[in-house]
């Protein structure tokens, strides 16, 4: 009430009548003197209570020419007719409430109005602003529902500065129940997981009542104040299940805690889906659910957003392609599409995959990252399986082309496939479902299989499988062959695998990359004994420098010089073995005509 209510007028006055007629009366027993008109709703008010605190009704009324009855009409006022009843209340003293609900209405008002301290002590505009400062910035709730209040307000909200100062401490609110919430955690550690996320993030949810607007500017201040990367997420997979249709279908929240919003169009959808993506965290510790990625990829496509945010949601999901799902990739193609998956995606999601493997095998510079246990070469062989058994998934589509399936199998690199039984089988499941295949097409799809790395199984189907070239039975029979005659010598092991590592030809347990990293090894050590050599050089061509001018200085004193060649042959003795002339001349018939040192160095690259 009025006397408990701090943010009520301060004065009494009779009770009003308020009539549902068009024109209302203030005081039912003093006729007004002045009808205010605001977006066709009419005020018949009295003069002195409105001209003693608005400045500019006051300018209004002076300059009409009737000093009797005027009418003044009032455009665009911040709040409409209802914010009107209640500033002409606070000029007429009467009691009312400013609430979270009213307050940004009332100050856009008062600010229209030009109810400031010039005309009256208190006026409206500070009250208002008293209200702001001492309530509603101090609590994130509050500040969450004068925010959204805003989004109804035109530009003059902006002009006096609520929405910033309500962001500001919606942000550092969110800080501080973020340090509190350590506290929480320790406190929830026994109960389940969904009580401890609702004890620890209860401001989520309040946050997706507003426009996306507004919310991707708070988003933007909570990184800013430093807010948790995890909690972000959160508030973004929330937003997006409350704002997206289709989006609750991936589960990436909880759908009971989502509270339903109108329906948006696809433009608006589109809008809201590339600023989310925006606001996902970059550090590399903050990772998003991959099935939300998934989500939001599938809502890009189907909205036909930008094609940065598709490539952003493709970049995302290319850096943990190894912690994928088969089914995530199994994303349907649009109506328009010739097939009936969703393959060119995939696609460029494998290739920032393999760009990014490559980029971290460049960064690296030590030598155990570059041995056979290297993250990326463990990547890239999960990969391998994953895609293997996506094109095997794909295969049965009748309308997927040769182009596009070949496509997707040459592109991993052949160390990226331990055995080829996976895509043995793909390339099978798509000779089945496509019989049509001229036998030119059929030899081209097939060629990608290497028959020394498919297991005794794959190697007994391939040989009876009518549907394969004949070129590729054969290949099959002669390396089965091969691999019984390996056994039947009693080679331990593979008998392929060792005839192809003998032989020089990398084996398809260790790739390429790995064995570059031996030779690279290999070549460093080759440079650091150069460096030896050259230093051991130089101090020979030093000597030798010393001998000359002792031969020249001192050439009258023959002692000096013989002891000074003496010496200089010692020197040049650094390059065999400390003993006498025979263990030298070994030494050098050891080493190679070019100088180098005798030990073997194979596969060594300058």
């Amino acid at each position: 009430m009025f006397s408990e209510n701090p943010f009520s007028s301060t004065k009494r006055s009779p009770t009003p009548k308020f009539s549902n007629s068009f024109t209302t009366r203030i005081f039912s027993d003093v006729a007004g003197d002045i009808t205010i008109v605001v977006d066709g709703d009419s005020f018949l008010l009295h003069k002195f209570p409105l001209v003693s605190r608005s400045g500019k009704i006051r300018k209004m009324a002076a300059d009409t020419k009737d000093s009797n009855i005027s009418k003044l009409e009032l455009h665009n006022l911040p709040g409409g007719p209802h914010t009107f009843e209640l500033a002409m209340k606070f000029c007429y003293g009467m009691n009312f409430e400013i609430t979270p609900a009213n307050v940004a209405h009332l100050r856009c008002a008062a600010e229209y109005l030009e109810m400031t301290e010039d005309y009256t002590e208190e006026n409206l505009i500070e009250r208002t602003e008293v209200y702001l400062n001492d309530v509603v910035v101090q609590s994130l709730e509050k500040s969450v529902e004068v925010l959204s209040t805003c989004e109804m307000l035109t530009s003059i909200a902006e002009e006096v500065g609520i929405p910033s100062r309500c962001i500001e401490a919606i942000a550092i609110n969110a800080c501080k129940e973020q340090l509190a919430s350590g506290l929480s955690r320790l406190d929830c550690d026994g109960e389940s997981t969904e009580l401890k996320s609702g004890c620890i993030e209860w401001w989520i949810e309040d946050l997706s009542v507003l426009k996306i607007g507004y919310y991707q500017r708070v988003i933007c201040a909570m990184e800013s104040v430093g807010v948790r990367p995890d909690s972000i997420v959160a508030s973004l997979m929330h937003y997006a299940q409350a704002s997206l249709k289709g989006i609750g279908k991936c589960q990436i929240w909880n759908p009971a805690k989502a509270k339903p919003r109108p329906i948006l169009d696809e433009n608006d959808q589109s809008r809201i889906m590339e600023a989310l993506v925006s606001l996902m965290p970059t550090g590399k510790s903050s990772f998003v659910p991959l099935n939300f990625l998934f989500g939001m990829l599938r809502m890009a496509i189907m909205l036909d957003a930008t094609i940065a945010c598709r490539l952003e949601l493709e970049r995302r999901i290319a850096f943990r392609l190894e912690m994928v799902s088969l089914d995530d990739l199994l994303i349907p193609s649009v109506p328009s599409g010739d097939s009936l998956f969703d393959v060119d995606t995939v696609h460029r999601i494998l290739v920032n995959f393999l760009q990014r493997i490559e980029e971290e095998e460049n960064v690296e510079c030590g030598y155990e990252s570059e041995g056979l246990g290297s993250p990326g070469h463990g990547s890239l062989l999960k990969v391998g399986k994953l895609i293997d058994a996506y094109l095997a998934e794909i295969a049965p589509d009748p309308y997927l082309s040769l182009q596009k399936f070949i496509a997707m199998i040459e592109i991993l690199p052949d160390y990226a496939r331990v055995i080829d039984d996976g895509l043995y089988r793909a390339i099978d499941i798509y000779l089945k479902a496509h019989p049509i295949l001229s036998e030119h097409d059929c030899k081209k799809l097939c060629k990608f299989i290497d028959c020394q790395k498919l297991s005794q199984e794959a190697c007994n189907h391939a040989a009876q499988n009518d549907r394969l070239p004949v070129q590729m039975t054969v290949r099959v029979l002669y390396f089965e062959q091969l691999r019984l005659k390996s056994t039947l010598s009693g080679s331990s092991g593979d008998g392929f695998l060792s005839q192809r590592t003998s032989s020089g030809v990398p084996s398809a347990a260790m790739s390429p990359r790995d064995n570059y990293a031996s030779l690279r090894r290999e070549n460093r050590e080759l440079k650091l004994e150069i460096s030896r050599m050259r230093v051991r050089l130089s101090e020979l061509e030093k000597e030798q420098m010393y001998m000359k001018q002792g031969m020249v200085v001192k050439s009258g004193n023959g002692k000096t010089f013989f002891t000074s060649l003496s010496r200089g042959i010692g020197r040049i003795g650094i390059f065999g073995s400390p003993a006498g002339g025979r263990t030298q001349k070994s030494s050098r018939k050891s080493r190679g005509s070019d100088g180098k040192p005798g030990r073997s160095r194979r596969h060594s690259v300058s």
